[in-house]
């Protein structure tokens, strides 16, 4: 059984930084990707970055430059930094993987940018 936690959210001024984490337990060694999603009041979920098990990262055109995915295999943790925040950063953020034709998602975090 495979659980993902996230954690690093909080509230944070306009411009500032967070770092958020997900740890996984259990064996996430075939997992394909890694990714992070987020989800803001009244909108779908959507998709923020991905990184692949080779090391490969793609991210959403909004947060490309400010934003950067890594993960430590020895950890079993993925990570989001984050900079330059802006408001519209604000949302739960959501840690995500899937394993032999089964989603794995994580209880989320939540980011909120504001003076």
């Amino acid at each position: 059984q495979v659980q993902l936690v996230e954690s690093g959210g909080g509230l944070v001024q306009p411009g500032g930084s967070l770092r958020l984490s997900c740890a996984a337990s259990g064996d996430i060694s075939n997992a394909f990707a890694m990714a992070w999603y987020r989800q803001a009041p009244g909108k779908q979920r959507e998709l923020v970055a991905v990184i692949s098990s080779g090391g490969s990262t793609n991210y959403v055109d909004s947060v490309k430059g400010r934003f950067t995915i890594s993960s430590d295999n020895t950890k079993n943790t993925m990570y989001l930094q984050m900079n330059s925040l802006k408001p519209e950063d604000t949302a739960g953020y959501y840690c995500n993987t899937v394993l032999q034709g089964t989603a794995y998602w994580g209880q989320g975090t939540q980011v909120t940018v504001s003076s």
